[in-house]
Order: structure tokens, then C-alpha cells, then sequence
């Protein structure tokens, strides 16, 4: 019975005490986070037409034979730099050295047939000569009546006959004279097929590859090394043929070279080669002369930029960019003084703006350099950059 009846009273004790109990203490409001304040807003932006390519050298030798020979030594290895002159590449020179001997002797065979026709010509000048007198004289003589008819037709054959050995001389110092230019032409040739068996290079040149070894029989027009002016790089993209009228030769353009995809560091090149259009695949290829060519190698992958006509679109500040994983934020500032977080879509990148696809308005306002704080929902204050 006593239970039952304190039990209602300890009830409204315990009601009272909770009536009068002091309430907890309100949280403080956090202070405003002070931010400097983007604006987005819309910028003539220029069309930009990307291209990947390869990087070459500006001028590419391929050194191949122009005789049919062993090869004795090969000079140099890829990465070796030569000068211009420097030899490459020696053949066996055994074949063509008796070629050259046979040709020599020939030579000096020609020049003892010319002189000795140049002697015969010269004692038939003179027999003429004599039988020109001769027969003068005798004709002189017959029309005095001095000289019988007899005489006179003897003196007359004489004449001919002198006639026709200087004709005869003549005509074989001529002979003897082509021989002996024939002789000198082929000496020449020799000496020059001797010059082929020795291979130098054409300018001063970075070996960039090597196709034989010594004891390979070098045949006519077939690769032997390949050599590159390492001082001089151009990178070679393709264009489809709707971009023939944006591209000229002359003009800048934005080149990146070697540079992992994200990480590329874009330098100004210039176009100085557009080639023909190619019916078959509709395309053509531009040349890029690249300024720094000290980080360039022949063969790298490289992208080019070429500017296009301008449009407008929406910009903003990129440093009002924030980048999670393989999303984009920016924190907008509402008109009530809170930053909002918002996912945006970003295009292309124009100095120190970016293009926004979507996600943003004209005018809307951003908060630039947002500190690691900052959380969304959170009060802003701050000025327009």
C-alpha cells in the first residue's frame, strides 16, 4: 500500500524538478569565412583544332651504296655524332682499284697512239707539201716545153697520192685522239667508282641507325645507316581536308612534345610545310618547326594546336576550379551570403580562364582560391577580384 501510493508522488516531483531546470546554452554562430569573389562571364574564345603526330628531323639522310661490294667496316654506331665528311662506311675497293689500273694503263696506251698519229700526220703535211712543189714546178716547166707530158702526169699522181695520206693521217689522229679521251673518260670513272667505296656523311649529323655489319655485301640503293640533322626538329601531324582553310603556312601554332597526357607543356612552333591533300585518306600533313628542338628526339609523339575562328562562350577564373577524382567543383556565391558547391563541366582553357559547358550562368559569382575550410553551406564574405 505504501508503494502504490508514493509512486504518483515521486512522478510529479520528478515533473516539477524537470520544469524548473535551466536550459543549455545556445551554440555560437560561426563567423562569415572571408573569400575573394569570381565572376563568370562570356569571352570571345578562339577554336582550337588539335592533332597528334610524330617528330622528325628537319633533314634525313639515308647513306646506301652505289657499287656492288663487300663491306670491309662500318665506322659508326646509332647515337654517334659525325661531321659532314667524316667516313662511314668502307667496301672492298680490291675490284675497282684493277678497274682503275686497267683504265690507267689504256690511258697512257691512248696518249702513245695519239702522238705517234699527230708524228704520221706531220711527215704526211710535209711529203704533200713536197709533191705540191713538185708537181708546181713541173707544170711550169711542161709549159715552157721543158718537161715532157710523162713527167707532168707523174708529178700530178705524186700530188694525189700525198693528198691521200695526210687525208689518211689526218684521219687517224682524229682515231687515235677520241681513243685517248675515251681512255681519260674511263680513268675518270674509275677514280670516281673508287670514291664510292669509301661512304661519308652529307652534313653534320646524330646516327640514328644502323642496318649492316662488316663482311654484308652492300648492293646498289639498299639502306646501309640513316643519319639525322639532330639540330633541327619538325613535328608532322594530319588534318583532315575541312581544315585546309584554318591552317597556312607561316602561322603560330601551339606544340606539345613527349609530355604525359595532363601533364603537357604547351611551346610555340610555327608551321612551315603544308603538304598536298591526299585523295585517298582526305587528309594532309602539316609540318611544325619546333623552337626548342634541345628536348626533341626524332620519333616522339607530340600534339599540336591550331587557332580556329573565334566564339563566344562562358568563362571563369581557374582558380576558382576545384578537382575531385574525375569531377570538377567550383563554390558558388549565393545572393544570401552562403557558398554552394557545384559540379560543373569545364571545355577548353584560355590563359587564366576556362571555358564552362555547363553547371554555371552568365554573371553568376565564384569564390577564387577557395580555402580547404571551406565547406558548403558556409557563410562567405568577401570582395570581387
Amino acid at each position: 500500500m505504501k508503494l502504490n501510493v508514493m509512486t504518483p508522488a515521486f512522478v510529479a516531483m520528478a515533473i516539477a524538478a524537470g520544469c524548473t531546470a535551466t536550459p543549455p546554452a545556445s551554440k555560437p554562430e560561426a563567423p562569415p569565412v572571408s573569400v575573394s569573389i569570381g565572376r563568370v562571364q562570356a569571352d570571345d574564345l578562339r577554336s582550337v583544332v588539335e592533332a597528334g603526330g610524330v617528330v622528325r628531323a628537319r633533314s634525313t639522310a639515308t647513306i646506301a651504296s652505289r657499287v656492288m661490294a663487300p663491306i670491309v667496316d662500318v665506322l659508326v654506331r646509332p647515337g654517334d655524332r659525325v661531321r659532314r665528311g667524316a667516313p662511314l662506311v668502307r667496301l672492298d675497293a680490291r675490284e675497282i682499284n684493277a678497274s682503275g689500273a686497267r683504265a690507267s694503263a689504256a690511258l697512257d696506251a691512248a696518249r702513245q697512239s695519239a702522238e705517234a698519229a699527230a708524228s704520221d700526220t706531220r711527215a704526211a703535211e710535209a711529203g704533200q707539201r713536197m709533191a705540191r712543189l713538185t708537181h708546181d714546178r713541173i707544170t711550169t716547166l711542161h709549159a715552157k716545153r721543158s718537161a715532157t707530158p710523162q713527167e707532168l702526169d707523174q708529178a700530178t699522181a705524186t700530188l694525189s697520192a700525198a693528198d691521200a695520206q695526210l687525208a689518211g693521217a689526218v684521219a687517224r689522229s682524229a682515231a687515235a685522239t677520241a681513243a685517248r679521251e675515251e681512255a681519260q673518260a674511263a680513268m675518270q670513272g674509275a677514280q670516281i667508282a673508287a670514291s664510292y667505296t669509301v661512304l661519308t656523311a652529307p652534313f653534320d649529323a646524330l646516327v640514328a641507325e644502323r642496318n649492316v655489319d662488316p663482311g654484308t655485301m652492300a648492293t646498289p640503293g639498299a639502306p646501309l645507316l640513316t643519319l639525322e640533322d639532330s639540330t633541327a626538329f619538325r613535328l608532322e601531324v594530319r588534318l583532315d581536308e575541312a581544315r585546309a582553310a584554318e591552317v597556312a603556312t607561316g602561322q603560330t601554332a601551339e606544340v606539345s612534345v613527349g609530355e604525359a597526357a595532363g601533364q603537357e607543356v604547351w611551346r610555340q612552333g610555327r608551321v612551315v610545310e603544308i603538304d598536298r591533300l591526299d585523295a585517298a585518306s582526305h587528309g594532309f600533313v602539316v609540318k611544325v618547326e619546333l623552337r626548342d628542338a634541345a628536348q626533341a628526339r626524332s620519333g616522339q609523339f607530340g600534339r599540336a594546336r591550331f587557332a580556329g575562328p573565334a566564339r563566344r562562350a562562358l568563362t571563369v577564373p581557374s582558380a576558382a576550379l576545384l578537382r575531385r577524382g574525375q569531377l570538377t567543383f567550383v563554390f558558388a556565391a549565393d545572393t544570401d551570403g552562403t557558398a554552394r558547391l557545384r559540379p560543373i563541366s569545364t571545355g577548353r582553357t584560355a590563359g587564366d580562364r576556362v571555358e564552362v559547358l555547363a553547371g554555371l550562368r552568365d554573371g553568376d559569382r565564384v569564390v577564387i582560391d577557395p580555402p580547404v575550410s571551406l565547406a558548403d553551406g558556409a557563410r562567405i564574405a568577401g570582395e570581387k577580384r
